[in-house]
């Protein structure tokens, strides 16, 4: 298990033989949707190592964006005990209960933030108090942007020790990566690094930079990996196979048909902004961020012949308001959890690299079935761990 008090908290080498990733996609009330596979990879989890085994307790980095990064927080902040502050089984009620508040319903504004995210910041702030970055019971990677240099900026724990201005309040991190244009205002903060120079922070959505963060969070393993083990570490240049990475999309409306080119050369400024419950400029960008990142890690597992250390779930076939991120009518929230529910029951898919579609993975099972398998690897590989660490004597 991870010390809560180290920078860099991945396992020397010798001590096991994967180095194991966990993503969360951003999607604003679709969180529920990964929220619901967490639960359920947990309980397996727990089936194997006991009630006390927490998500954070198996995963070398968690990484998560905009809504994905706000359940990243919670799985790995740590409690009075020094155990993960939520269990993911207690995420889904989080969305339930907070949902409506956090998107009140409300008509379309012309001017300003659809919402103050007043009450955002205020449950955050609650839940994570003082908590900074570097207390994280495992590693973390939230990618947020910052508006003033027109940059990513991406939170890593891997990054503290060189750059100690970067451990900001796990609160902070997960207000800036949750403020997406036009539904919540951007988030500004200051740090005092070591030498007690202030540094600022101008911050909105990181879904702007990485929806699906599972990309960033393994250049962040590989780029650790090269400078502290470059001749031990289990990765080598291009070497998957030691990479064990379950990536969670929080759904989206691929197959439902949105716009047409037709319908689209009519748009203006405020057509590309406001089309029903959604904003098509950002449905663009960040679904294109969410399978530019799929596609690429599919190809490099699949061609190294490493495709069973890769499991990305999602729905594409999202229809309606299940589709926007800010709805959180009751009907619609018991209908993602009802969604989450269902993906398990999926058949696994990959993505297919002729058509860039997710097809349906012959004999491969449902993603229960998958989970049921990642669990064991994830156990198996914290008991090596474990039996490969040497004992301290009395």
């Amino acid at each position: 298990m991870a010390s809560s008090s180290s920078f860099n908290k991945i396992q020397p080498p010798m001590k096991g033989k994967l180095i194991t990733i966990l993503s969360i996609d951003g999607g604003g009330i679709r969180g529920i949707i990964p929220a619901k596979v967490l639960e359920f990879l947990e309980s397996e989890l727990q089936k194997l190592d006991g009630e006390d085994a927490r998500v954070a307790d198996y995963f070398d980095v968690i990484a998560g964006t905009s809504t994905g990064g706000l359940v990243t927080a919670m799985l790995t902040a740590p409690d009075a005990n020094n155990r993960p502050l939520y269990a993911a089984k207690d995420i889904t009620p989080f969305y339930i209960k907070h949902g409506p508040n956090i998107f009140p319903n409300k008509g379309t504004q012309l001017q300003g933030p659809k919402y103050d995210g007043k009450y955002l910041h205020k449950i955050i702030r609650e839940n994570l108090g003082q908590i900074r970055l570097h207390q994280s019971l495992t590693n973390v990677v939230i990618p947020t942007f910052d508006i003033r240099n027109l940059q990513p900026t991406i939170f890593s724990t891997y990054e503290i020790k060189n750059s100690s201005y970067m451990d900001a309040l796990l609160s902070d991190i997960c207000i800036g990566t949750s403020a997406a244009p036009t539904y919540f205002p951007a988030h500004h903060f200051t740090t005092i690094d070591d030498s007690s120079k202030s540094w600022d922070f101008n911050l909105i959505d990181g879904c702007v930079a990485a929806n699906n963060p599972s990309l960033v969070a393994i250049g962040e393993v590989t780029k650790q990996a090269l400078e502290n083990y470059p001749d031990s570490f289990p990765i080598q240049p291009m070497d998957y196979n030691s990479l064990l990475v379950i990536s969670l999309g929080t759904g989206c409306a691929k197959q439902e048909q949105k716009y047409t080119a037709e319908q689209v050369a009519k748009w203006g400024m405020f057509g590309w902004l406001i089309q029903g419950n959604s904003v098509p400029i950002l449905d663009v960008f960040n679904q294109a961020s969410k399978d530019m990142a799929d596609y690429f890690i599919s190809i490099v597992f699949q061609a190294l012949h490493s495709e069973d250390n890769y499991l990305r779930i999602q729905d594409d076939a999202l229809t309606g308001v299940t589709s926007s991120m800010d709805v959180a009518t009751e009907q619609n929230l018991n209908d993602l959890v009802n969604i989450g529910q269902n993906l398990l029951k999926a058949q696994v898919c990959r993505a297919n690299l002729q058509t860039g579609n997710s097809d349906p993975i012959p004999n491969g099972g449902t993603n229960e079935d998958a989970l049921k398998k990642f669990a064991k690897l994830l156990s198996d590989e914290q008991k090596l761990r474990r039996s490969n660490t040497p004992q301290k004597n009395n």
